[in-house]
């Protein structure tokens, strides 16, 4: 039983650390080195994550500063930046490219949000589509006589508690990054 319930939390956990790294990707007002995590460059061949071919820093509130390894890798960083989701518009300045993160719109903001509650709902899906995985397997187990009726409400109950506390979770994260696409 305990194993049960202990699989249930951990993908359940597994929902809400996607969760957090989509809420990880979408852009705020303010510079954070984890916006470019997803970008992949052309590193002799292989696509290669851009903070294994250069350091990325934050100049400043707004400005990313990346500086790459290779002094021949500075083009193929830029377009790489260029062509990525971001909108991004990358400066070279000698040995460093600085990516200025332009002011959000309060439209852009708005339909970040929108975004943003996609996401929590997707997490919300998943975290019930594990719960009711959970509770199949104990309707399973008490057909098969393998656990008392009393015991399988006892352990759905445990489960319906976890993901109320797993969506109340996704509540809080949606509920700080709204707030934190709506500063100016």
């Amino acid at each position: 039983m305990d194993k049960i319930i202990k699989d249930t939390e951990a993908r359940m956990q597994k929902s809400i650390d996607a969760f957090k790294l989509d809420m990880s990707k979408v852009r705020t007002g303010r510079a954070h080195p984890s916006l470019l995590d997803h970008v992949r460059i052309d590193y002799y061949g292989n696509e290669t994550p851009l903070s294994q071919v250069a350091n990325v820093t934050i100049g400043d509130s707004r400005t990313l500063v990346i500086t790459p390894w290779e002094k021949k890798m500075i083009p193929v960083i830029e377009k790489a930046i260029m062509t990525s989701d971001l909108g991004l518009n990358p400066a070279t300045s000698g040995q460093i490219i600085r990516v200025p993160l332009p002011a959000l719109t309060e439209e852009r903001r708005k339909d970040l949000t929108k975004i943003v509650r996609g996401e929590a709902e997707t997490a919300r899906v998943s975290i019930r589509n594990v719960r009711r995985d959970a509770n199949t397997v104990l309707k399973e187990m008490a057909k098969k006589k393998e656990i008392a009726e009393d015991e399988e409400h006892k352990l759905a109950d445990l489960i319906q508690k976890q993901t109320d506390k797993f969506i109340v979770e996704v509540d809080h994260l949606l509920a700080a990054k709204e707030a934190e696409l709506m500063v100016i």
